[in-house]
């Protein structure tokens, strides 16, 4: 097929294609071609519930590793994980493969303070805390309202703990944490180009003046991130995009601009195929040379700089009627977990991240852990402290096996008969999918009353 016609026959923005091929020369045909492949699919397991060779196991999908991903895998594009119960349960996280590099390469550890600044919808805010593994502090930002909102819902989803979702500016972050992060992560908004092949609409919204417009904005991003770095602190930026306006031209001016920050080499993704040309120690992910979409990635360490912040802390929260209330909840039903800063907003009862801040003044969409609300002073407890609990967390769990009649109830909404004999309290119980935490019932006279949020019910 002569190259005019390939071109007219893919739909896309023909200033972008002109600027494409002057970019990759005789490359350019096979960049074409990643166009007229199937894009790939890719999840990713959550290693806070189960781990990947604990999920292999028991997958229902064919599954093929993704060589960058640690907990990465390929499935086939005619399977729809996003319909199956273990996806409910919080086992793993549809992700492009592309986008589950970026994170790697941030090589966040258990214990140290990461912001992810840009965060919706979730991926790469859910694979941080799964590094952390529960230890330190996740401060994951939208600044757009509603997409803030899907972000908390993702990382209640994964059941994770240590993580503040914040709907703010970067700007009013920056003066509420200086120099405050081990880690931080910047994935840019940007112009989209490296997603054309899976979201048409991005190739309708796409201009050589919005790619202008993307670039001052992300350099606008950094320059408040950077003051939330600490000295030694690895900053990554990211963008999905092949634009070297937003990519590499944002670094160098960055660099120029802070000599306290240095690029990092560390042999990311390991391979010299990924390495930029025209920037040292930056990456660029092209599908015509690998299994999924565009993606740009730059890992900056601060050499030198102001020392690490120490913060006023959030204060606790004790109220004697209500803490006694949460007591008995734990003693009554077994549960068994640390104890930490708790925060009572309205009648919403949350344990906080050990490094949170003073919140006052922020907006806060999620402010840690949900436990439960308190109603005529006894808690009911949350979906949130449902899917995140462990086997050895709750005393009062029952089981069921995925694709049985039970479940396929109880993400209905539908209440759930018990077999006589069954060893089980009346009252709260953990409903558990092949041993996994999924969600709240309540038992009596062999009944289970199903608390399964109705929003997430199929």
């Amino acid at each position: 097929m002569k190259e005019e016609q390939r071109r007219k026959d893919l739909s896309l923005p023909q200033e972008f294609l002109d600027r494409m091929k002057g970019m990759l020369q005789e490359e350019f045909s096979d960049f074409l071609g990643s166009y007229e492949r199937e894009r790939e699919q890719g999840l990713r397991v959550n290693s806070l519930k189960v781990s990947k060779e604990e999920f292999c196991k028991i997958s229902p999908f064919w599954l093929e590793k993704i060589p960058w991903a640690e907990n990465g895998f390929y499935y086939l594009a005619e399977e729809r994980p996003g319909k199956h119960i273990y996806h409910e349960a919080g086992l793993y996280y549809i992700q492009e493969p592309s986008a589950m590099a970026v994170a790697e390469g941030l090589k966040a550890e258990p214990g140290e303070r990461v912001l992810d600044l840009c965060a919706a919808p979730g991926g790469k805010t859910t694979q941080i805390a799964a590094m952390l593994k529960g230890k330190g502090f996740l401060l994951s930002n939208e600044i757009h309202s509603a997409r803030a909102k899907i972000l908390a819902q993702n990382v209640e989803r994964m059941g994770i703990r240590n993580v503040v979702v914040t709907n703010e500016t970067p700007a009013r972050l920056a003066e509420r944490f200086p120099s405050y992060f081990d880690r931080v992560l910047v994935d840019a908004p940007c112009s989209g180009e490296g997603m054309f092949r899976k979201d048409e609409a991005a190739r309708g919204e796409w201009s050589l003046a919005n790619v202008k417009l993307c670039a001052e904005r992300q350099k606008e991003i950094l320059e408040q991130a950077v003051l939330m770095l600490k000295e030694g602190g690895r900053l990554v930026y990211s963008t999905c995009t092949f634009s070297e306006q937003e990519n590499e031209m944002v670094i160098e001016k960055f660099l120029e601009q802070h000599p306290e920050f240095e690029l990092e080499k560390d042999g990311f993704m390991g391979s010299q195929d990924l390495e930029n040309e025209r920037l040292c120690f930056t990456y660029r992910l092209w599908p015509q040379r690998l299994r999924g979409e565009g993606h740009f990635i730059a890992i900056l360490k601060k050499v030198s700089g102001r020392a690490r912040s120490e913060l006023g802390r959030q204060k606790g929260w004790k109220d004697k009627k209500l803490w006694q209330a949460y007591e008995e909840f734990k003693k009554e039903w077994g549960l068994r977990i640390e104890d930490g800063k708790y925060i009572l907003f309205g009648e919403q009862l949350y344990l906080l991240p050990d490094d949170m801040i003073d919140m006052k003044g922020l907006k806060v969409v999620r402010p840690g852990w949900h436990l439960g609300t308190f109603r005529k002073n006894r808690l009911e407890p949350s979906h949130a402290l449902a899917v995140s609990l462990k086997p050895d967390e709750f005393e009062n769990r029952i089981s069921f096996l995925a694709g049985s009649e039970q479940i396929e109830r109880y993400i209905r909404g539908e209440t759930i008969e018990i077999k006589a004999g069954e060893q089980i309290q009346k009252g709260w119980c953990l409903v558990e999918v092949d041993g996994y935490s999924l969600g709240w019932g309540k038992i009596n006279q062999q009944i289970i009353k199903n608390h399964y949020p109705k929003g997430l019910r199929f």
